[in-house]
């Protein structure tokens, strides 16, 4: 259904904004998710399934799918119902997309009541609808790769795209400059991994949590006969920044360029200290604290480059689902990743997560 007006809306969409007016929607605390679009609006319908009932509250309150802790959302698969005639989106109905724009900003409507949900999966299906603004961004789903693996990809994509261009730009100033992920077992740990080795780093360090991932990260290369992610897999808890920088000095740090991975916050002053002055810290992780990075470098005299990898770079879901088609050591550890996740909490090695803390992984970067 469309609307009866032939003015397109808000580009940024501000004309979904219910309140506070003014503010863009990724900020608003109410989204107008009405089915009817304007004439420059995609609408998708969303897969059958569900989701738990404190999201559906969340969704029907808000009228967009915004988490009260993390403060992001999430992204989305769909098919497009109706497309306005002035979308620049150049999707049509019928066309299975995946967005690439969180969920916090996107007008969400849930109608399948959310039962469902295992409350394990981090993809849940559901019945309803989303809107796409004129600016928003979305991808066709290839036809080739599984729509799991696919949306598990590009709801990183914009780690090893960014990733892969100040790698590049580092190794043209400086042959094989030296990368510490952190993170790097997880979605975008491992792509951003992969995207640097493409890039010409000379040495890559795969920091990891514990032993688990320590061997689902080797394990990944090994199955498939192909180089590994990493030349070195450093066990450390990111959350302690003197271990963390020994750890990746022993392996042949310090770093010129650290990728942040991680799903918690604190890890912020061992990146900074597991890179060399001069270098440049990426951090992607939604848990970052910015006060603390920028107070933390200042505060150890750290000449650092910090940049906010803000989940866009032009071409970056093109170049996210290039590298796991040609890395058969990345696809088999996303695959592998996506195995546990319907299969309960089985780890890698076959043995069964328990209750319980444990260091930071890089399995999710709160990014969405």
């Amino acid at each position: 259904m469309s609307r009866s007006t032939t003015r397109p809306g808000s580009e940024f969409g501000l004309h979904r904004v219910a309140e506070p007016a003014g503010v863009l929607p990724q900020a608003a605390w109410r989204l107008d998710p009405s089915p009817a679009i304007w004439p420059d609006e995609v609408r998708t319908g969303g897969d059958p399934g569900a989701i738990r009932a404190a999201v559906a509250t969340i969704i029907a309150s808000r009228g967009k799918m915004h988490n009260p802790v993390t403060g992001s959302g999430g992204m989305l698969t769909g098919i497009v119902e109706e497309a306005g005639a002035g979308s620049p989106l150049g999707l049509r109905p019928g066309d299975r997309v995946a967005t690439l724009v969180s969920l916090s900003l996107t007008p969400l409507a849930v109608t399948d009541g959310l039962a469902r949900w295992d409350g394990r999966s981090e993809q849940v299906p559901c019945d309803g609808h989303a809107i796409l603004f004129g600016r928003s961004i979305a991808a066709v789903l290839p036809a080739d790769l599984p729509v799991p693996l696919a949306l598990a990809v590009l709801d990183v994509c914009g780690a090893p795209a960014l990733t892969h261009r100040v790698v590049s730009e580092a190794a043209r100033r400086r042959a094989g400059p030296v990368v510490a992920v952190l993170g790097a077992a997880g979605k975008s740990g491992a792509l951003s991994a992969a995207a640097a080795r493409r890039a010409g780093a000379g040495r890559i360090i795969g920091v990891v949590p514990d032993k688990h991932e320590a061997a689902a990260l080797r394990a990944a290369a090994v199955a498939c006969g192909a180089r590994g992610l990493a030349d070195e897999v450093v066990i450390a808890d990111a959350r302690d920044p003197v271990a963390l920088a020994a750890a990746v000095r022993t392996a042949g740090g310090p770093a010129d360029i650290t990728i942040v991975c991680v799903d918690v916050g604190g890890c912020e002053a061992g990146a900074i200290l597991a890179t060399a002055q001069g270098g440049t810290v990426i951090f992607f992780s939604m848990a970052t604290s910015f006060t603390a990075a920028a107070l933390g470098a200042e505060g150890v005299a750290a000449d650092v480059t910090m940049l906010v990898g803000n989940g866009y770079v032009p071409g970056h879901a093109e170049f996210a689902l290039d590298l796991i088609r040609a890395e058969p050591s990345v696809k088999n550890l996303l695959e592998n990743r996506i195995g546990e996740r319907a299969g309960g909490s089985q780890r890698a090695d076959g043995s069964q997560r328990t209750g319980g803390s444990r260091p930071p992984g890089g399995d999710g970067d709160g990014r969405g």
